[in-house]
């Protein structure tokens, strides 16, 4: 099994696609790069786009993993939708099933959290309502590990020092839940 990982810093830290490598027995890949977007994915002018796009057309893929830089899905909700989309579109005919890594809001009360905007419940609804209209539209598995982030981070610590950025314990929390989704479908399908 071949897993493709398209995002940010939120796969690549902690070394998160080998954790799931390792709970999967897949080889990874990861094209990722620190506040990444979807749309640089699609664009082939971009070095990580033009590679993503080779990868896409040229190998086989049995997953592909989506990840939007953080609070883009709710900020830039029509354009998350559409790169979101326009990815699963390629990832379909590419013969792949695609599979929407839905994040979390900022730590609450943290600093990150006061200088985006929003608070932290409306960052977290706005996450998981932009991320499952784009698995509905794209016809995509969700991992939502943004609402294991909101129910266990009261009492399990899960951020880095940032207030954004999974610590250790919240990569392999990701890890644990997309190898689960993934391991899950493979099972029926």
């Amino acid at each position: 099994m071949r897993i493709l990982m398209l995002g940010n810093s939120y796969i690549y830290t902690n070394n998160m696609p080998q954790m799931v490598a390792e709970r999967t027995g897949a080889e990874v890949v990861h094209h990722t790069r620190g506040g990444a977007r979807l749309a640089e994915q699609l664009n082939p002018k971009t070095e990580m786009g033009e590679k993503t796009q080779k990868a896409l057309s040229d190998e086989h893929w049995d997953y592909v993993v989506l990840q939007e830089m953080s609070n883009a899905p709710v900020k830039s909700r029509e354009n998350f939708l559409q790169s979101a989309t326009a990815l699963c579109d390629q990832i379909h005919v590419a013969g792949a099933k695609p599979v929407l890594y839905l994040t979390w809001a900022y730590q609450k009360d943290s600093s990150q959290m006061k200088k985006s905007g929003l608070d932290y419940d409306e960052m977290y609804h706005g996450l998981q309502e932009a991320y499952r209209e784009a698995a509905l539209i794209g016809d995509a598995l969700i991992v939502d590990v943004g609402t294991a982030f909101y129910q266990q981070s009261a009492y399990r610590n899960l951020y880095a020092d940032d207030g954004s950025h999974p610590n250790e314990e919240g990569s392999r929390l990701a890890a644990e839940i997309i190898a689960a989704i993934i391991m899950e479908d493979r099972k029926w399908n």
